[in-house]
């Protein structure tokens, strides 16, 4: 057999260098768009894309904000977000996404130029060892030192980072090994592994809730469409009362008359005490960490009181922290299937009163409570809420600008909540250049603070050179709210190294070519919103909001006092 015969059922060999390689690995693994910034030590791979123009690649103006980019990818797509940098400060530069990717369970693939093999362990030019770097912060790290292995490696980086609870994995790629000249053949794409529950899981499960008087369902972690329209019609079949973790509110339609709120940060404060007075708490993807349990306090460990019912894709986070009555191994979307396919109880269920008392705590929570600013931030919540489309995208950064949103917006398939678990700051702008470039044809609204926009603001460079079009709120209180908020509580009186000192955003954005406008006053943001949103570019949105407007409950002048 010649080495350009091929086996039943194996593509051709092919002779490639190895950046060409690997550029047709990840194009036949499904990808349709990376992000990067480019780099010598793989100088073979961004010649690769030359010959595939149907694999997109954006050039983006800081690696931080390339991984941002490819992990909200992932995260709306269920499909490995890809992102490529260069060794060292490269690699570096891009941990931030990996750790995000991480925590917040997103598809995601970190591809590493380094050293040449013949360096390695000289502490050669930008070396570092990425396994022992990336250990703890990824599902899988591995270096390719041989060019015939890169689909074989390439491939299985596609199952791991989307199978079971999916998470990304990194690859470093040696710079003489992209330049060689191999024959190979490429590896057929797999897909991800999902498990499913057992149907004698699902049959306890029905007994076990049937049993109940005041049931409450929490879901979390990531989900498709499907996934999500099922969940909701068994949870209205039921009429079980729902709600969400921590920036996952679009998994559950809020318009659900099931929809109970969310477990984020600064949640409706009525929640807690329901939770606690459950008796019996579904979780279905969620992983019961600390911004959903507010901080392991809503359920009593390693036994919780309430009877558990606990289903997620990994093995290992089930009873990692609450031991379950129940426990479920299984992907979301079978989990949902499964969950949509039970028969609900005939006539009017015992906890129908409980889910509708559950429901009017979340309508009360979304009345806007009066905050006598010039610039309302309540208010200016009502006014997106009424005007974005249900497909709208939305993508938030870390900070307490964001409870606003979360508080009065709703959410709901196939609109999108993108936004860290992880608690980054930097996320928000580059997560919504990535749902632009995505997703043209749809709204997308990156809601940032001024701390965090100085981070990654400059992608709106990526943006107008790629022809993204987000609308980025960047929230101007002249500080880092978060922290000051937890100052003034702790110490009173006594702040250090919040204060910030910030450019006139409006005109940061205009020198980008970017429309921009400043809002001061409630009633100009809504128009100030439709001018930006009809300009058809990247635009700017600078709120200047007044430092009293601390959280949706509180100003900041009465936090020492509490």
């Amino acid at each position: 057999m010649t080495e350009s015969s091929q086996s039943s059922g194996q593509e051709q060999r092919r002779t490639r260098r190895g950046g060409q390689i690997l550029v047709d690995a990840l194009r036949g693994n499904g990808a349709d768009l990376a992000f990067c910034v480019a780099g010598e030590s793989y100088l073979d791979v961004l010649d690769g894309f030359v010959d595939v123009p149907a694999l997109r690649l954006i050039t983006c103006r800081h690696e931080g904000g390339a991984a941002n980019m490819a992990e909200a990818y992932g995260k709306l797509t269920g499909r490995p977000g890809i992102a490529l940098v260069t060794r060292g400060p490269g690699a570096c530069n891009a941990a931030i996404g990996v750790h995000t990717a991480m925590q917040d369970s997103t598809p995601m693939l970190l591809l590493i130029g380094q050293v040449a093999r013949d360096q390695a362990e000289r502490e050669a030019f930008q070396e570092i060892d990425y396994r022992r770097m990336f250990a703890p912060l990824a599902k899988w790290v591995a270096q390719i030192d041989d060019a015939r292995r890169i689909p074989e490696l390439i491939g299985h980086a596609f199952d791991v980072a989307a199978s079971g609870r999916p998470g990304p994995v990194v690859l470093a790629l040696p710079e003489d090994m992209l330049g060689d000249s191999v024959a190979v053949a490429d590896r057929r794409a797999r897909g991800p592994v999902t498990s499913h529950p057992a149907p004698a899981d699902i049959a306890r499960l029905a007994t076990m809730l049937a049993q109940a008087q005041r049931p409450l369902m929490i879901v979390g972690g990531g989900w498709d469409d499907a996934g999500c329209a099922d969940i909701r019609r068994f949870a209205e079949a039921f009429q079980l009362p729902v709600c969400c973790s921590f920036r996952r509110q679009d998994v559950m339609d809020n318009r659900s008359p099931c929809y109970a709120g969310d477990l984020g940060t600064g949640p409706n404060p009525k929640l807690a005490p329901r939770i606690a007075a459950a008796d019996l708490l579904l979780v279905v993807g969620a992983r019961l960490g600390e911004q959903t349990t507010q901080g392991y306090g809503l359920l009593a460990a390693p036994q919780p009181a309430q009877t558990l019912i606990h289903s997620h894709p990994a093995a290992e986070e089930l009873g990692r922290v609450f031991r379950p009555d129940l426990a479920i191994q299984s992907g979301n979307a079978p989990m949902a299937a499964a969950l949509a396919g039970l028969a609900p109880p005939a006539g009017r269920p015992v906890w129908a009163d409980w889910t509708e008392a559950a429901r009017a705590d979340y309508r009360r929570w979304q009345e806007p409570e009066p905050g006598h600013f010039v610039l309302d931030l309540a208010s200016v919540m009502e006014s997106l809420r009424d005007s974005l489309p249900d497909d709208a995208i939305l993508t938030y950064d870390a900070g307490n600008f964001s409870t606003w949103g979360q508080r009065y917006l709703r959410y709901g398939r196939p609109g999108r909540q993108l936004g860290p678990t992880s608690g980054a700051m930097g996320y928000s702008v580059p997560a919504a250049v990535a749902a632009s470039l995505l997703h043209p044809d749809r709204t997308v609204v990156s809601m940032v603070g001024d701390g965090g926009f100085l981070m990654t603001g400059q992608e709106l460079a990526t943006a107008i050179h790629a022809g993204a079009t987000p609308i980025v709120l960047v929230f101007d209180n002249g500080m880092f709210g978060t922290i000051r908020m937890h100052q003034e509580r702790r110490f009173p009186g006594r702040t250090i190294a919040t204060t910030l000192t910030n450019p006139d955003f409006a005109a940061l954005a205009r020198s980008y070519g970017a429309y921009a406008a400043t809002v001061t006053r409630t009633a100009d943001f809504a128009p100030a919103f439709e001018d930006a949103r009809a300009s058809g570019r990247a635009a700017v949105l600078h709120l200047q909001i007044d430092p009293e407007q601390i959280t949706t409950r509180a100003r900041l002048s009465e936090l020492g006092k509490a």
